[in-house]
């Protein structure tokens, strides 16, 4: 799971980041608001944890707008406003969850695994490329319905490519999709893994092309 920490106070960022990576879920942090835009412009998030008083604006304010925009992703409220109106405004803006501070890391993790439970997160998605379909949903990829059997690296490298199927995906991104901070990254690691999601993906004549940018990314399409 890749998760966006918005959130201004240091030491609050370190130690929530730390603790959740306990969980294998990788976190982006942004530290304003701004940052936070550029972070889902580039990187596809399952969950954003929102704190509400930032320094270059109000966090309901920037929901409102993720909202407007037609973007679902899950939105967990974290703050120390904790009125009953507080609370009201920022669900019906548009928030799955709120939670006032302080809080246990027990009980975020339940929640979050809660937001991820709700039906709207488990309607199958399916990304088709080529005669490559790829389910956003379980990370399973098929060619005419025969399952590609793929490492789990291999899957997410396949799964960022697909999400942006047609657009260049940055190798950050790539990198960011696929590895953890504590991760030791070979400098021809990415590249390797590309590599062979090509040749297995032309074996299983899934008709896709995966193009390199050079000094840029890769991006997906389908085999002219």
């Amino acid at each position: 799971m890749r998760l966006l920490l918005v959130e201004d106070e240091p030491q609050m960022a370190d130690a929530l980041a730390t603790a959740l990576h306990r969980f294998d879920i990788i976190v982006d942090h942004a530290p304003t608001l701004a940052y936070a835009r550029e972070a889902i412009a580039q990187s596809l998030h399952d969950i954003i944890l929102l704190d509400l008083q930032l320094p270059d604006g109000d966090g309901l304010a920037f929901l409102t707008h993720l909202r407007g925009t037609r973007d679902t992703t899950p939105v967990i409220v974290l703050t120390a406003r904790g009125s009953i109106e507080d609370r009201v405004n920022g669900l019906d803006v548009g928030a799955d969850d709120y939670l006032t501070k302080p809080f246990a890391v027990e009980e975020l993790l339940a929640r979050i695994r809660a937001v991820m439970r709700r039906p709207a997160k488990v309607v199958p998605m399916v990304a088709r490329v080529g005669r490559l379909e790829f389910s956003l949903d379980n990370r399973e990829a098929r060619i005419d319905g025969t399952l590609l059997d793929l490492p789990r690296r291999e899957l997410l490298v396949l799964e960022t490519l697909v999400r942006r199927q047609g657009r260049t995906v940055l190798r950050s991104v790539l990198e960011e999709a696929v590895y953890t901070f504590d991760d030791e990254i070979q400098s021809n690691a990415l590249d390797s893994h590309i590599s062979r999601l090509r040749r297995k993906l032309m074996d299983a004549e899934a008709e896709v092309e995966i193009h390199g940018i050079r000094g840029v990314g890769y991006l997906i399409r389908p085999a002219l």
